[in-house]
């Protein structure tokens, strides 16, 4: 296993020499599989190794003793080891944090999966800055992989999704893509290596586990070797993909800027063959959102017949306020609104005001625990005496509730509002901070708490 990981890791450049890798490791066999084969192969690779725990606090005492063994198992068997030639490598530093997952998920109004996930790979994203690490490891296997792929395929997906998990993407690796579970738990019983069981990992109210524990055992006793042949399909299906999406990657790249969005001659994408085509709109639409792709099949398609269709002024509404207009032979796809200007001024206390592309809108309410969302959200009386309504300016900070302090710059990016949003949405100023923003929701130190007179702000679009 050790080297089919190695090989796996070279062939895929997953890490280059001089790295830094942070390993994310919860305390289950996958992860500590990863950190102790990575351990094991930093010297003949040439990177360097740090590790990362984050206590969701969603198990009570199981996930306090899962954050205490992951301590202790850095401690015990990742620390400085010293190489033949008589040099040390210096032992893995290790990163831990924890979060209200089950709080967050109510004032978000997101499930807890969902918000688990982004609470978690925020803290990774922070822990490798402090590490100065390049690379951030995650210790999916094959396993995963088919369950992921079964997932998307019970849905219903194209190559993108039968492909599964990628080996990398962004600066997150995997590198036991290639290994199965059992292969995993067979490496931990070979180095004699503990490991902790996540009790809800049995717990079949959740698809996947489902997936893993009646589905999986089925398909493996009718077909023996059926995970491992899985993994091989998926890395033909990427490549078949990442095929595709180069020929759609050489259409895509002849669109222009255009008023404040992108045109392109509608033939070039409409003399395509359909998945060139659909993925080459894809990328559009990914360049104009700010690298997000996630439009569906219907509304590809609906572009897709306006780029072949004969009508030179069709339109068509989008997701993220984007409209896509046929302007005689050409394809623009632009913001519903336009690029319209913010004016600085005052926010009634309570009352309401138009904001160049938006309406927002202030009453006074008691604070009871409602949701704090990204365009409807509570601020504290006391602490917001007024609120100036402007456009983000440079350092520009916000610090949500239950969440870690960033540049808004930085917030829009992550939580990918479209990128001719960014410039237009407002921030509600109080006292040269930005109390709240429109599409992130309110900072830490201006929300509303419970019990107290809020001012309960929402924001929308001017239809």
């Amino acid at each position: 296993m050790l080297k089919e990981i190695e090989r796996f890791i070279r062939e895929q450049d997953l890490i280059p020499p001089g790295a830094i890798v942070l390993c994310a490791v919860s305390g289950g066999a996958d992860s500590i599989a990863m950190l102790h084969i990575l351990y094991r192969l930093r010297s003949k690779l040439g990177f360097q190794l740090a590790a990362a725990h984050y206590n969701h606090r969603l198990r009570g005492a199981e996930s306090d003793r899962d954050a205490r063994f992951v301590d202790q198992f850095v401690h015990l068997c990742c620390g400085q080891h010293r190489l033949a030639d008589g040099s040390f490598l210096p032992g893995v530093t290790l990163y831990m944090d924890s979060g209200d997952v089950a709080g967050q998920a109510r004032l978000r109004g997101t499930g807890i999966e969902e918000t688990a996930r982004d609470m978690r790979y925020a803290f990774l994203r922070d822990a490798a800055k402090e590490a100065g690490a390049d690379l951030i490891a995650t210790a999916h296997t094959a396993s995963d992989n088919v369950e992921t792929i079964l997932f998307h395929l019970a849905r219903g997906s194209g190559l993108r999704g039968l492909g599964g998990i990628l080996p990398k993407r962004d600066n997150i690796i995997r590198p036991l893509l290639t290994v199965t579970r059992p292969q995993v738990e067979d490496y931990l019983r070979r180095h004699s290596l503990p490991h902790m069981e996540d009790s809800s990992n049995q717990n079949d109210d959740y698809t996947r586990n489902r997936i893993r524990h009646q589905v999986l055992p089925v398909l493996e006793d009718v077909s023996p070797g059926f995970l491992a042949r899985m993994a091989d399909t998926a890395a033909l299906l990427r490549a078949d993909e990442a095929c595709l999406t180069g020929l759609a990657q050489e259409i895509a790249s002849r669109a222009v800027p255009q008023d404040g969005g992108l045109a392109i001659d509608a033939a070039a994408v409409a003399s395509a063959p359909d998945p060139i085509a659909s993925r080459a709109l894809r990328l559009l639409l990914g360049r104009l959102w700010g690298g997000d792709q996630n439009c569906s099949a219907a509304h590809l398609n609906a572009l897709l017949r306006l780029c072949r269709g004969d009508d030179p002024s069709g339109e068509l509404h989008l997701p993220h306020s984007t409209d896509a207009r046929r302007v005689y032979d050409r394809l623009l796809l632009a913001p519903r609104l336009g690029p319209i200007p913010l004016e600085e001024g005052p926010l009634p206390l309570p009352g309401s005001l138009d904001c160049g592309p938006w309406h927002v809108a202030c009453t006074q309410e008691d604070y009871r625990s409602q949701p704090q969302g990204p365009w409807d959200f509570w601020l504290d009386r006391e602490a917001v005496p007024a609120l100036t309504l402007r456009s983000r300016r440079t350092g520009d900070r916000l610090t949500p509730p239950g969440r870690l302090g960033k540049t808004v710059k930085k917030w829009m990016i992550e939580e990918k509002l479209p990128r001719f949003q960014r410039e237009v949405l407002p921030v509600l100023d109080c006292g040269g901070q930005a109390a709240a923003v429109a599409g992130l929701g309110p900072d830490r130190a201006f929300a509303a708490r419970e019990g107290r007179s809020a001012w309960h702000i929402t924001v929308s679009n001017i239809e």
